[in-house]
Parts: structure tokens; sequence; C-alpha cells
């Protein structure tokens, strides 16, 4: 990914510090970090770019990319369609990697299987009126008292929870980083286009030398 993702990244003509520069005036280029590639707010605020896709098993960016794009060096494409800056802890795990984590995080298989929390059953009346819905947090004891619509009584219900387990509710947690959005192939190339175009330097800024390049003051000349 980072060879492809970098080549964005304008340029920065830094001092140099190295033992064999030959002069004061001597640079170092390297890439300007603090400008960050990214997909416009335009862009993102303009949902017809974009299409949802949900991640396969144990899909990477890059399968993806060579999936929907027919390259998958368009990997960095996907991860910034989603605003992914740490694909460790962004991206589902593979199945391996998600049985280490949830050891490392509940010690054992019997810490795994324990119960994270208590979640409501849907409840209604004779008249199919949703009393409590279904999913709620609820204490393990939880239970309802209401009036049922249809029979115009007293209704009391207990036994309406059910326990979520720590695998249970760390699976949910990966399967919800399953669902990414990404840019429709159609628009690769119109979005590539303004990335380059606002990741310019505008001439006329701080040390401009070309759209590409801007050079940091060297403050040693003033020493």
């Amino acid at each position: 990914m980072a060879k492809n993702y970098f080549k964005f990244i304008p340029d920065f003509d830094y001092v140099s510090r190295l033992p064999k520069a030959q002069s004061i005036s001597d640079y170092l280029r390297v890439k300007n970090l603090f400008k960050r590639t990214k997909i416009s707010q335009t862009v993102f605020d303009d949902l017809t770019y974009f299409t949802k896709y949900q991640i396969i098993a144990d899909e990477r960016p890059d399968n993806i990319a060579y999936k929907v794009y027919g390259d998958s060096n368009l990997d960095w494409m996907v991860m910034l369609s989603n605003n992914i800056t740490n694909l460790q802890n962004e991206w589902p795990l593979e199945e391996q990697s998600f049985y280490r984590f949830l050891i490392n995080k509940y010690g054992s298989e019997a810490g795994i299987e324990s119960v994270h929390h208590y979640e409501s059953q849907k409840v209604i009346d004779s008249k199919e009126k949703v009393i409590v819905p279904k999913g709620l947090e609820v204490p393990s004891n939880y239970s309802v008292t209401f009036l049922d619509s249809g029979t115009k009584t007293e209704q009391i219900r207990t036994n309406i929870t059910d326990a979520i387990t720590n695998r249970q509710f760390e699976e949910r947690v990966q399967d919800e980083k399953r669902n990414i959005f990404l840019i429709k192939p159609r628009f690769i190339g119109l979005i590539i286009e303004e990335m380059e175009r606002v990741m310019e330097y505008p001439k006329g800024s701080t040390q401009y030398v070309s759209p590409r390049v801007v050079r940091g003051e060297n403050v040693r000349l003033y020493d």
C-alpha cells in the first residue's frame, strides 16, 4: 500500500543535518506527512459516489481493491473511503487473530464464553403492540408490567432476557467493521484527479518551490 499511497503526498525540502552535508544550504527531500492524503469532504458528503460493501471472511483491502477495481494497488482507496488509519484496530480480524485477541482480553475459553451482558427479548401485547423491543441492554432479572391494549388487563412478563457472551459481543463488533463503503469504480479516476489537485501547494505559498515541493526555512543561515 505505502508506495501507491505516498506518491500522492507532496514533498518537503528539509535542511540537512547529516554529517556529510556539503554546505549549510544542503537540503533533504522528504514526504510532507503533515499534508495527509484524503478524499475531499465534498465527496464524503455525497453518497452517490459510494456503494456499500460487506467484507467477507478474511478479505484484506488489496483483495477488495482487486475484486472491485481490478487493481490491488488501490487498497489505499478502500481505506481512505472509510477513514481507516489503523488497519489492525479498524479492520475485522482474521479468524486466528480474532481468537488470540479473545484469549488476551478474557484470559481463557471460560472467560470468552462468560456473560458480557443481558438483552431484552421482544415483548408484545395481544394486539401486537411492542411493549419492549428486542436487544435492549437490561439487568439479568429484568421484567415488565404493562396494560394490554387488547384485553385491558395488567400483564407481567418475566424471564425475558437473553445472555450475550463475551464472544458474541466481540463478534458483533467485528461484524460492524465488515460493513464499509467503497467509491464506485466509475468515479475512481475523478477522485484521484481531485486528490492530486488538492494535495498540490498553491503558488505563492510559504517557501514555494513547485506544486509538489515546498522548502523549509534554513535557520542556520541566520546564526
